[in-house]
């Protein structure tokens, strides 16, 4: 039991209470444990950020390595065609133009999306809103596999498959575009597909209640309330989507071609961003042209990645429900 403070005007308290009161005033085991675990996630989310930082700040340094040090211009290498680093074009410029590998990114990111953006919705919709038990039992698992493939297994596949139907359906080599958009969209699929489930699900309960009270069908529902609430969700995962799909490397890389050609259409040899650069790092000399050239593909890469999540923070921030 506490007893009473004993005081008096030359000594003040008592050694006994001095000591009770340093008890009471003490921290407790819980709030040093909360303490430690304050400074452990501001430790982690610090070193998180510096590392973010410092991946930036060196692709950045080298990726400018080659305009600054080896006096190319950012027109030659942006709007160029001729990809050889070593040689000179015509012109007597050195041939590292990247427009062929950026507009291969593009083509196969954007292709696949489009294919990818109807079935995802749909498997969405019926997970969803239109059989979820159903939905939930088969398509939920088989989701879940498409994710855990390895890129290697899928560039293995439509190296089997997908090339093979390509050269004989549409003639050419079998490698080209087409060939990567195929194995982008069986990838970047089960992406899309859950972050869209996810989306729907968090739509409002009443926004189904009030439209079928209206007299709205089920399929009036989908189509005018759950689908128009849920945009915002949904572009975000096309983003998510496309963004996988823009730095995906090994399973392009099998399909593609290889090229560094301008492509002419869909079944012509190509290559991406991520095609070169994976087959090119390995055989260059750091301080050279091609050393230099490739950080400088590794930039443009870096900076889609942080357009692709620029964008999504755009769209989330927009697209938040309002209570």
């Amino acid at each position: 039991m506490i007893g009473k403070a004993k005081y008096s005007k030359d000594r003040g308290f008592s050694m006994d209470n001095q000591k009770l009161a340093k008890q009471l005033m003490k921290k407790s085991k819980t709030a040093r444990y909360e303490r430690m675990g304050k400074l452990g996630s501001l430790a982690m989310l610090l070193l998180i950020m510096v590392i973010v930082i410092g991946i930036i700040v060196f692709v950045t340094s080298k990726g400018l390595t080659m305009f600054f040090s080896d006096h190319i211009s950012f027109k030659d290498f942006l709007t160029g065609t001729l990809w050889n680093p070593g040689t000179k074009t015509p012109s007597g410029h050195p041939a590292v133009g990247a427009l062929p590998m950026i507009v291969g990114s593009f083509l196969v990111t954007i292709l696949a999306a489009l294919i990818s953006t109807p079935f995802a919705i749909g498997t969405a919709v019926y997970m969803t809103e239109i059989s979820p038990k159903r939905g939930a039992k088969i398509l939920q698992p088989v989701t879940e596999l498409l994710v855990g493939i390895p890129s290697v297994v899928y560039g293995f596949i439509g190296l089997s498959l997908v090339v093979p139907f390509v050269r004989n359906t549409l003639g050419g080599s079998g490698f080209g575009i087409l060939s990567g958009t195929f194995v982008l969209f069986v990838m970047i699929l089960p992406t899309i597909v859950s972050m869209t489930v996810d989306s729907l699900k968090s739509v409002p309960t009443f926004y189904h209640q009030a439209s079928l009270a209206l007299g709205a069908t089920q399929w009036q529902t989908i189509w005018k309330v759950v689908l128009r609430a849920a945009t915002p969700g949904i572009l975000t995962a096309i983003v998510f989507g496309m963004a996988r799909a823009f730095g995906e490397a090994l399973a392009v890389q099998m399909v593609i071609g290889n090229a560094s050609l301008m492509p002419h259409n869909l079944i012509s040899p190509a290559s991406t961003l991520t095609s070169v650069l994976t087959a090119g790092m390995g055989n260059t000399v750091m301080g050279s042209l091609q050393n230099d050239a490739l950080w400088s593909l590794a930039l443009v890469l870096l900076l889609m990645s942080l357009f692709f999540s620029l964008l999504v923070h755009f769209i989330g921030r927009r697209g938040s429900f309002k209570k």
